[in-house]
């Protein structure tokens, strides 16, 4: 018997810059829920990708002095790294530029001219090229762009139409029928009112621009950018190729997820199309809220954009996600901070899974032997919880509640540690002795709850959920959901610190070098020229507030010797060392200097290490110490003894 399918996607994204932690959040959401529908066993199909056409890209191609598909191929390959970091499994990734889809794009414009909905004209507008958008004079707020106060230009051009005008009524009765077509409900109200507030006939074509699909059977025009974007969902699977298998399999989707900023393009303008192409309609679309900055809307065009490089770097993709998804409701704005990403981080991850895993795993490895406890336990108010939550979390997961689900989690950690506290197993070991069967079941139970809780929260953080499930002992075991999944007798996996806690003023101390660093799309990619930068006088560059010897003295400085040097894994600039500081062992620690060191460089290098630093965990490797090094203009340079000196070597 066929599986259910589910076909989810998200916006493709606009390449003219850089990806943002707008676009980071979309492409989680929608990984997180094609996760948990193929944990449900559904058949699923995960599309993203890059829109790359219209007059934005035009322009900015043009300020950087190259052709607009030699940006698009510098960002989009940004985009695949991005993606492979944070663990994304998208099925595909669509590109405007690709051959398959401007094929589709035809098909489909062929598709609506059959139904007599497209036809020449002239345009006179107020125009967008931030939006990409023609707005009515009456929508203009102070002259500008209603929705992110971009300016606007009037333009007058021939251009085809489409019969929008037509389609006000079948769309106010498609909405009727599918209410849950449009979610949150608030947006549905939205996108009524502004249907009922009548359609004009579309403008789908632009004569003045060249970048993008010439319109079939008339080159002097190309395809307007929505009709060409919004035609990706459909030419990713094969539509207008010649092969349309996935097409018909997938087709229509599950789940569109876009911004509320593009809902109505969506909602209006995309069924549209596809009622006048004859084809069926997406099940589902959902306009979420906006990441703020300073109350405002996260924008390219406005230059308020957060690019979490350093928190990626410094904590991994599993935070990031976390506090992504824990902390934004669904369908509502949000605030992004690096100091409420670590306040989060600190409480919920560090303080709470972390030290509930710590503190079970370290019983039961003293208690069992390093073995799960010999026989399982069916009675326990710790499996009564478990059930209750596992059961909010499937509903809160299928009402793309995810802050509710993890919530969920987190309640039955909360519950493992308050049954920890109240159950006191270090006072029945030394009465029971460790083999005692009361300590036993103590323990299956804890160890049981924490493989329910990895398994719930694999969605949102992968990695994680499969190191936590390594110590446990059941690395490859199905996800199952039902009490008792935890094998009895066998070995408990390596030992580690899941999220250990963040020095908050470190960490900003740490990525106070990087905040002026200019950021390319692209190594490749040249900037508009521009004159260098005047030297601040020395008395501005150097450091006002003074400290005395004795705190300076706290400090450890130390010469090591690198015996092993290599790249910390999905990381661009970590690079994991093994130093010699004259201890019994070398000490690992990890510095972000991959990108003007190459491993084999440092191997036999002398360098100076903070010695007595707190241990910190960099994508998921721990450091225990600190290089030293230069920085100009962000690059490190590390520092060294001018000659060789034996490993441990204090500096003074």
């Amino acid at each position: 018997m066929a599986r259910e399918t589910f076909y989810i996607t998200t916006p493709i994204y606009y390449v003219n810059d850089l990806p943002h932690i707008g676009h980071i959040y979309t492409t989680v959401v929608a990984d997180t829920v094609a996760r948990y529908k193929r944990m449900c066993g559904f058949d699923v199909r995960f599309l993203t990708g890059t829109d790359e056409h219209g007059q934005k890209m035009e322009r900015s191609a043009r300020a950087r002095g190259v052709e607009p598909k030699a940006l698009a191929d510098q960002v989009v390959r940004r985009y695949h790294e991005l993606w492979q970091q944070l663990e994304i499994t998208n099925d595909d990734f669509i590109r405007t530029t690709d051959a398959r889809h401007h094929a589709g794009v035809h098909a489909l414009i062929a598709r609506m001219q059959a139904k007599g909905d497209i036809y020449k004209g002239s345009y006179e507008g107020w125009y967008c090229a931030g939006c990409e958008a023609f707005f009515p004079e009456t929508q203009l707020v102070d002259g500008k762009c209603p929705d992110q106060g971009h300016p606007v230009e009037l333009l007058k051009e021939e251009s085809y139409f489409f019969r929008l005008s037509s389609y006000q009524e079948p769309l106010l009765a498609f909405y009727r029928e599918h209410p849950e077509f449009i979610r949150p409900g608030t947006r549905y109200n939205e996108v009524v009112r502004f249907v009922e507030g009548g359609l004009k006939d579309l403008s789908i074509s632009r004569a003045t621009i060249t970048w993008g699909i010439p319109w079939p059977g008339d080159p002097g025009h190309v395809v307007y950018v929505w009709l060409d974007a919004l035609a990706n969902y459909i030419t990713a699977l094969g539509f207008g190729s010649g092969n349309a298998a996935l097409y018909e399999r997938y087709w229509p989707a599950a789940l569109h997820l876009v911004g509320k900023d593009i809902l109505r393009f969506h909602c209006v303008y995309w069924p549209a199309f596809l009622m006048s192409a004859g084809l069926p309609l997406p099940r589902q679309v959902f306009g979420h809220g906006w990441w703020l900055r300073d109350e405002r809307k996260m924008s390219k065009s406005l230059g308020n954009v957060v690019r979490p490089d350093a928190l990626l770097e410094r904590f991994g993709p599993d935070a990031l996600r976390y506090f992504m998804l824990r902390e934004m409701t669904f369908g509502q704005d949000a605030t992004f901070s690096d100091e409420g990403f670590l306040a989060r981080y600190n409480a919920d991850l560090a303080n709470g899974l972390g030290n509930a895993a710590s503190r079970v795993l370290a019983m039961a490895r003293r208690y069992g032997n390093g073995r799960t406890p010999a026989e399982a336990c069916d009675d326990s108010v710790l499996r009564t919880k478990a059930e209750q939550v596992v059961g909010r979390w499937r509903e809160t997961m299928d009402a793309y509640e995810f802050h509710r689900a993890l919530e969920a989690v987190w309640e039955l950690l909360a519950a493992v540690d308050a049954y920890v506290n109240e159950k006191a197993p270090w006072g029945i070991a030394k009465a029971e002795g460790p083999s005692s069967p009361r300590l036993q079941h103590i323990l299956y139970n804890c160890l049981e709850s924490l493989r329910l809780a990895a398994v719930m929260v694999s969605p949102v953080m992968p990695a994680m959920s499969a190191r936590l499930l390594a110590q446990l002992g059941v690395p490859d075991a199905p996800a199952s959901l039902e009490w008792g999944g935890l094998g009895t007798s066998q070995a408990l996996g390596p030992e580690g610190a899941l999220f250990p806690r963040a020095d908050v003023e470190a960490f900003f101390a740490e990525v106070k070098v990087d905040e002026n660093k200019p950021v390319q799309p692209s190594s490749q990619a040249p900037a508009p020229s521009a004159p260098a930068p005047t030297p601040a006088p020395a008395a501005q560059t150097a450091a006002t507030e003074q400290i005395g010897i004795d705190e300076f003295a706290r400090v450890k400085l130390v010469v090591g010797t690198v015996k092993l040097a290599e790249r910390v894994p999905k990381s661009k600039k970590l690079i994991r060392l093994e130093v010699d500081l004259g201890e019994p062992a070398p000490r690992q620690i990890v510095g972000g200097i991959g990108d003007r060191y190459q491993p084999e460089q440092l191997v036999g290098r002398q360098i100076v290490v903070v010695a007595n630093l707190k241990p910190a965990v960099l994508m998921g490797v721990e450091s225990r110490g600190m290089l030293l090094a230069a920085s100009l203009d962000g690059a490190p340079f590390l520092l060294g003894p001018d000659s060789e000196v034996p490993p441990g070597t204090g500096v003074k």
